[in-house]
């Protein structure tokens, strides 16, 4: 049986994983006949988005914790990620990929990879 990992940025379209784009690929996933695994930075967000105004909005939350929304819990830090044990790697949507698993929100072109 095939394993896919699952980086998921956070929890919502403006501050991390796209949540329509992470659940259908959850649900694919395992109607393919696939297993996988959620991971996510244990890192705060940059910030967090208000999505029902689109203001930023406090206190801050956590990457991992969010991100744990659309696993329902089952998930694990980025860090105890081994690639060895997967075939395939699956990054969902939303802005959170350039604000939570990177810098390209901030920096474009300049960008750097979270070392996670």
């Amino acid at each position: 049986m095939k394993k896919v990992a699952v980086i998921l940025a956070g929890c919502g379209v403006y501050d991390g994983a796209e949540i329509n784009e992470a659940v259908l690929t959850l649900l694919h996933i395992a109607k393919a006949g696939a297993r996988y695994q959620c991971f996510a930075p244990d890192i705060e967000q940059l910030h967090t988005i208000n999505h029902l105004t689109g203001e930023e909005m406090t206190p801050n939350r956590n990457v991992l914790v969010e991100a744990a929304r659309i696993a329902r819990g089952e998930i694990k830090a980025i860090t105890e990620l081994n690639v060895n044990e997967f075939d395939a790697l699956i990054i969902p949507g939303g802005f959170g990929a350039a604000k939570n698993l990177s810098d390209f929100a901030l920096k474009g072109a300049d960008a750097q990879v979270q070392d996670d």
